[in-house]
């Protein structure tokens, strides 16, 4: 079969070809008979999207919110059994936060402790004060198992920690570590060094000075010099 009469017209085959295609027809052949039309009839099942996870509801007191934030059930946050909860004097007018447990803490049981504690305990003695008339609490409660706080981890951490600082109503804030200041303030520590800071959230307007945390002063005690300033701006801030 030769003749002209045995070629397809060209707009026929091409209507034939968009027919296929509209049809569901991918390939020329295959082993398995496929039922192409039934295909046009039955119309996919609609994908079900999970609906998101409740947001959970926060407590509205400190003394509800300790042993809330020491169990939630929010990955960010860390382990619930490794998470130090805040410690020292809740009415103080002073809150010191650091960025998170060091390696150790959650043995023993406080924040700041072991080497860096007695640095600590050194630089609050040099400005008149105590550990136990601050209130000391962490950024994010337990110590990542990289030792650093991912990005995508910083939102939540923030969000909490303005609840909580809501919740204590300090005079002043004192913010250690590069995470607590890009967290609470969108600044670098380095950047943010050398001035004090408003934070207000929820109707609480509060006074925030940012310094080097303890650990990394004493990995760097060229910096000390430059956290000394700092604190005696803050002390200086706060008896005035």
């Amino acid at each position: 079969m030769t003749g002209s009469a045995d070629i397809l017209d060209a707009p026929l085959a091409a209507s034939a070809l968009r027919w296929w295609d509209d049809a569901g027809v991918d390939v020329l052949i295959d082993e398995t008979p496929v039922p192409w039309l039934e295909r046009i009839r039955k119309p996919s099942p609609a994908v079900k999207t999970a609906a998101p996870a409740p947001e959970l509801a926060r407590p509205a007191t400190l003394e509800a919110f300790i042993p809330w934030i020491k169990s939630m059930p929010d990955p960010a946050f860390g382990p619930a059994h490794l998470r130090i909860p805040a410690s020292g004097n809740a009415t103080a007018s002073l809150m010191i936060v650091t960025d998170m447990p060091e390696a150790g803490d959650e043995g023993r049981g406080t924040l700041i402790s072991g080497d860096a504690g007695i640095l600590f305990e050194r630089m609050l003695s040099a400005i008149g004060l105590e550990r136990s008339g601050c209130y000391l609490a962490a950024l994010a409660p337990a110590r990542p198992a990289t030792g650093m706080i991912s990005d995508d981890a910083l939102p939540p951490l923030a969000d909490m920690m303005r609840h909580h600082i809501a919740l204590a109503r300090p005079k002043w804030l004192w913010l250690m570590g590069g995470a607590t200041s890009r967290a609470l303030l969108g600044m670098d520590v380095v950047e943010a060094r050398g001035s004090l800071h408003k934070i207000n959230h929820a109707g609480s307007n509060v006074e925030a000075m940012v310094s080097f945390a303890p650990p990394f002063l004493l990995k760097n005690p060229q910096r000390k010099a430059a956290a000394w300033a700092e604190m005696q701006a803050l002390v200086k801030r706060m008896n005035a």
